[in-house]
């Protein structure tokens, strides 16, 4: 099968390059965008250790290939700390509270959890666990990563409250 020339954004830079059809996100992550922090496990979707964002979603890269990305959005665990390299809450919320320990498996999981509260910034602990039951950790026992999600819910939900205050206070004094 003939090469495949694709266009994708990744980590907020377009990147352009002729791919094999069978080349996968997570290899062209890591061989062509040189962004190693997407880590390749088990190479059949289980371990989670490869999640990515595509287009906001997380998915596993060594499942999808490169060339269904195409036009697509990208956001790896490189670029999911700010420009400044400012860790987002959740990569904080990770480094506080123990939520890692040999490594391997946490760009997956900060990956997996970004996605998760993005559309469940409440969630229950019932919530949290199978959230979290597509992401395999031989190291940490998970209590730590647990406590982790926990806090990064707490700090996105109180800067939700702080924004919509703020909001409020301004529509207030524009109102006087």
């Amino acid at each position: 099968m003939a090469d495949v020339s694709i266009e994708v954004t990744v980590n907020g830079q377009r990147k352009r390059a002729v791919v094999e059809p069978r080349l996968t996100l997570a290899d062209f992550l890591r061989e062509r965008c040189q962004l190693t922090g997407t880590h390749l496990g088990c190479e059949h979707g289980v371990c989670g250790a490869c999640t990515v964002l595509l287009d906001g979603q997380a998915v596993r890269g060594c499942l999808v290939f490169a060339v269904q990305a195409d036009g697509g959005e990208v956001t790896t665990v490189e670029g999911i700390a700010g420009p400044d390299g400012t860790l987002s809450t959740v990569q904080q919320a990770f480094r506080e509270h123990h939520g890692l320990q040999c490594g391997f498996c946490t760009p997956g999981f900060v990956t997996s959890v970004t996605a998760f509260l993005g559309g469940n910034p409440s969630p229950t602990d019932q919530e949290i666990r199978e959230a979290l039951s597509g992401n395999l950790c031989r190291c940490t026992g998970y209590q730590g990563i647990l406590a982790a999600v926990r806090a990064a819910t707490v700090a996105v939900n109180t800067a939700a409250i702080n924004a919509a205050a703020s909001t409020a206070d301004t529509v207030n004094e524009e109102a006087r």
